[in-house]
Parts: C-alpha cells; structure tokens; sequence
C-alpha cells in the first residue's frame, strides 16, 4: 500500500496544478459528505467563530474548505518529487527581504499559521534555507519514515519530532537557521493558556514567546496561500515582530492569535477549519463537539 501510495502523489506530480484544482474540487465535494465528522467539526468552528453569519454561508465555507484540503493532498506530490526549477516557479515569495535581513541578524521563527499549502511551501522553501521542522508521529510508521525521506531530499536543515521536546530544537536554532513552527492547534491543557480566538476561549500554546526568549530568536509571520487554479503557492513574509516577546505570555498569545485572525479573514477557505481547535475548554464547559 505504501508503495502504491508514493506511486500515486509521484504520478499526481506530473499533472497541471489547475487540473490537479479540478480534481480536488470534485473529491472534496464527495468527502464533504461522506467524512460526516469533520464536516460537522469544520462547521461546529465555523459556527462558533462566526456566529453573525448565515447558516447557508458557513455550509458553503465548509464545502470551500473541504475542496481546498483536497487540492493540497492531490499537490503534495509536486513538493516530494518536482524538480527545484520548478518548485521555485511554483513558489511566489512575498516580503522574502525580511526573511533574510532577520537570518543575518541571528536565529528565525517562521510563525506558519495552518492554511492548505504549509507543507508544500515548507518543502519549497528548504531548497533554499536551512530550516527546523517539527511533526507529528504518524500512526503508520512506515509512511512516516517515506515522507521524511522526501523533505529531506535537499540534504538541508533538520526535522524533529513534536514527542521530543524543546530542547533539541533549541540546541539546532541557530543564527543563519530558521524554524518553521506552526503554533495554532490545540495541544491539550497542559501548558496551555485560555485565549480568545474570534471570540471563543482557545487552548493556545505560549511556546512561541518562550522560544522566542530562550534561542534569542525573533518571529518572522510568514502565511501561505495555496492557488492551484493560478499554478502557484504565495508565501508572504511579513516584517519581523517588534517588542515581542513582551510582557507576558497571554499578550504574546493574543497577539499571535490576533494576526492568524486577520490572516484568516483574508483567505477563510484555506484555513484548518476541521482540526478540533475547540476540544479543550475551561473548567467546568462541555466540549462544542459533543463528545
């Protein structure tokens, strides 16, 4: 099945990035309906961040939504096996001077907000700079191992795994490095602050000021747009944060999530509507889920 799996995104590469859309629009439509969970997590989010909307436009939100996380898993073959002439056509970078003028001073979060496209662009963007990555232990291990082998085929940068720790990844960031650290999910309630995302109470990390503070290291946002139909991925970096980390970690926290917001607005589609970023709730709530 692996092997079969790898043929597929490796056969799936050579496609248009506009027919790969096509595609994606198809099957994300049917796994609108049969993926019956996420479907009513996404709108359950969807619901609780935008209570003022109708429930006809956040059922076309998820419909978007759902099309969009299609087209970047049919897409994922072009960052494991597209030549790097491509990848760099594929790859438009906004605001990249802040990226290198913030590396020539020292070490670099890249705080990656999770819009369709991160993965990819992550890949992309490793040709090129020497990156630090964490991720996630896959349930098939042997799957893990596979896509580890393809983000790394620059021979560049590390990977670590999020079960290891800080302190690896505080030993690998260095000046001239980057870490590409995607901070917006739900990590459970240990060493998790309450804060407010679109006006819900969020269980949000506050590990990107204490990296911030421990590996001297400043914050370059960087928010990816993936726009197959375009054969593009944009990558936009926006100016490194001043005065951050600052007083404390929940301002730091509710700045991080008042950006991802503004972001969010601007492309709500792309965004990780169905990861359960509601499951952990304050003493005494039910979760939104129902279970």
């Amino acid at each position: 099945m692996l092997r079969l799996a790898l043929f597929l995104f490796w056969l799936l590469h050579w496609l248009p990035m506009p027919v790969l859309a096509r595609l994606g629009d198809v099957l994300g439509r049917l796994a609108y309906w049969v993926a019956r969970d996420r479907r009513s997590v996404t709108l359950t989010n969807l619901r609780l961040c935008f209570p003022q909307w109708t429930q006809a436009q956040r059922n076309a939100l998820a419909l978007a939504h759902f099309q969009a996380f299609m087209t970047g898993i049919l897409g994922q073959g072009i960052a494991w096996y597209a030549p790097v002439a491509r990848l760099r056509r594929v790859l438009v970078r906004e605001g990249e001077e802040h990226l290198r003028a913030a590396l020539r001073e020292g070490p670099v979060i890249l705080m990656t907000p999770h819009f369709f496209g991160i993965d990819s662009a992550g890949s992309f963007l490793g040709a090129d700079f020497d990156l630090i990555t964490i991720n996630s232990r896959q349930k098939n291990a042997a799957f893990g191992d596979a896509m580890q082998r393809r983000r790394r085929r620059w021979h560049r940068g590390t990977i670590f795994m999020r079960q290891d720790g800080i302190r690896p990844v505080l030993r690998a960031l260095k000046p001239g490095w980057g870490l590409y650290y995607m901070p917006d999910q739900d990590f459970g309630p240990r060493e998790s602050l309450f804060v407010d995302f679109f006006g819900v109470p969020a269980a949000t990390s506050p590990a990107l000021s204490r990296l911030a503070r421990l590996a001297r290291a400043r914050v370059v946002p960087c928010v990816v747009h993936q726009d197959f139909r375009h054969s593009r991925i944009c990558m936009t970096f926006y100016p490194p944060w001043t005065d951050f980390p600052g007083r404390n970690e929940t301002e730091d926290a509710q700045r991080m999530n008042r950006f991802i917001e503004a972001r969010v607005l601007e492309q709500p589609a792309n965004y990780l509507w169905s990861h359960r970023r509601f499951k952990t709730r304050p003493p005494g709530e039910a979760s939104p889920y129902g279970r």
